[in-house]
C-alpha cells in the first residue's frame, strides 16, 4: 500500500541561545527578539522555557531544498531581530559557561507548571535541541514506524552531538544535553508499543497518576506529535550549521520511509532489549563520532564511522527514491571529516583555552549561509 501524498513531509524546529555579543553569556532578551521577529515570522517563532531561549519552526516542507531555504530565512530573520536589540544567536545544545541560576523562567503558566512539578531538574534545563517532524497520517502506522526506528536513534544522536561543555567544564560527553534531559521521567527511547490504542492508554495512565499534563509532556527521542499528524524525532542536539540540520532532516525522513516500507512488506520487527537501546544512547552521547558506537541489532561495539555507514545503507533506497542520496551522502561525509559540533567546539577550546572563543565559534557557524 502506498502512503497518502501528504505523508513524509518534513518540518524542523530549532532552539537557539540568545547571546550577549560582548560577554558571550546568555542574555534574557527573548521578549524583545520575539516581538521583532514575529512581524515577519508570525507563529513560526516561539518562546521557550527560559528568556535566554527562542524556538523557530519551518512550515511544512516537501524537499530538503525547502528545508534549507526556510532554515536560512528563519535564522536570518532571528539574527536580524536579535541584532536590533544588541544580541545575537547561537545554535548549540548547551552554553559553555552561563549558569542555570542566572536564567529567568519565561512567565507562562505552562513553564511555571513545569518548574513547580520538576523543581531542580526544570531549573537546570538550559538545553537546546532540534526536532524533525515527518508526516505520517496513519496514526497506527506512525507507532509501528516508531518501533522500527529505535535501533537507529543513537546513530542520529552521534552525528548531531553538540554540547560538550557545561558551566565552564568539559563534561567528557559529546552531548551533555542528553544527560541533563535524561533525568526527567518521560524521556529516552520509547519501549515497544503494539498499537496507537496502547500509546493512548499509556498517555491516559500517565495523566491520571499525575506525571504528565498531556501527551506533549512525553519527551521521548521519537514520539507521535500531539498537534500534527507527524512522527517527531527529538534525539538531536540543535545543529550549529544549516548543513547539519539539513543532513539530520534528510536522514530522519529516510529512516521513517524505510521503516514504513518494511512495515508494509511485513518484515520482521527488530526487538532489541531496552537496556541495549539505553546503552547505545549513552555511548553515543558520551563519545559522539570519536569512539565506538553500539550496533543494537548485532549487539556489538563498532567504530562510529562504520555504524554511520550501516545507517546509510539501511536508508539508501529511500534517499535515492527522493533524489536526496547524493546530498545527504555528501553532508554525512562532511560531518565525518570535520567532526560533529562537539568536536569542533572542543577543537576551538584546545586552540585558545577560552570559552568565549567557543561561543564566538558557535555564533559564526550559526550565521554561516544565513547572512
Amino acid at each position: 500500500m502506498n502512503p497518502p501524498s501528504e505523508d513524509f513531509t518534513i518540518g524542523v524546529e530549532e532552539e537557539y541561545q540568545i547571546i550577549n555579543p560582548h560577554t558571550r553569556a546568555l542574555t534574557q532578551r527573548a521578549g524583545r527578539v520575539l516581538s521583532k521577529a514575529r512581524k515577519s515570522l508570525g507563529e513560526q517563532v516561539e518562546n521557550e522555557l527560559y528568556l535566554s531561549q527562542i524556538e523557530v519552526g519551518t512550515p511544512v516542507c516537501r524537499t530538503l531544498a525547502d528545508v534549507r531555504s526556510h532554515l536560512v530565512r528563519l535564522r536570518r530573520t532571528i539574527l536580524s531581530a536579535a541584532s536590533q536589540n544588541g544580541s545575537t544567536i547561537a545554535a548549540a545544545g548547551t552554553h559553555p559557561f552561563s549558569r542555570w541560576e542566572d536564567q529567568t523562567l519565561t512567565p507562562k503558566p505552562r513553564y511555571q507548571g513545569l518548574e513547580e512539578e520538576y523543581q531542580q531538574l526544570s531549573r537546570e534545563e538550559v538545553i537546546f535541541g532540534c526536532h524533525v517532524h515527518v508526516g505520517i497520517s496513519d496514526r497506527d502506522a506512525a507507532i509501528r514506524v516508531m518501533n522500527r526506528s529505535r535501533p537507529w536513534l543513537a546513530t542520529l544522536l552521534a552525528l548531531s552531538c553538540n554540547s560538550p561543555f557545561w558551566m565552564k567544564k568539559d563534561t567528557g560527553y559529546a552531548s551533555y544535553r542528553t544527560q541533563l534531559f535524561q533525568r526527567f521521567p518521560t524521556v529516552g527511547t520509547p519501549h515497544f508499543l503494539e498499537t496507537r490504542a496502547e500509546y493512548d492508554a499509556l498517555v491516559a495512565d500517565l495523566t491520571a497518576i499525575g506525571i504528565i499534563q498531556d501527551a506533549s509532556n512525553i519527551y521521548w527521542d521519537v514520539r507521535p506529535s500531539m498537534h500534527f499528524e507527524t512522527l517527531e524525532f527529538r534525539v538531536a542536539d540543535v545543529c550549529s550549521t544549516i548543513d547539519e540540520a539539513v543532513m539530520l532532516a534528510g536522514l530522519c525522513r529516510a529512516l521513517a520511509r524505510t521503516c514504513f516500507s518494511h512495515d508494509q512488506d511485513g518484515a520482521p520487527i527488530p526487538m532489541p532489549r531496552p537496556e541495549i537501546l539505553r546503552a547505545a544512547q549513552w555511548q553515543a552521547a558520551r563519545y559522539g563520532l570519536d569512539g565506538d558506537l553500539i550496533d543494537v541489532l548485532t549487539r556489538r561495539p563498532v567504530p562510529a564511522a562504520e555504524q554511520v555507514e550501516t545507517l546509510l545503507g539501511f536508508v539508501r533506497e529511500a534517499l535515492e527514491e527522493s533524489g536526496e542520496w547524493d546530498e545527504v551522502r555528501s553532508l554525512v561525509d562532511q560531518t565525518l571529516s570535520t567532526g560533529n559540533g562537539a568536536k569542533r567546539q572542543r577543537d576551538t577550546f584546545q586552540r585558545t583555552g577560552r570559552f568565549e572563543d567557543v561561543v564566538d565559534h558557535v555564533v559564526a557557524e550559526t550565521k554561516r549561509t544565513a547572512e
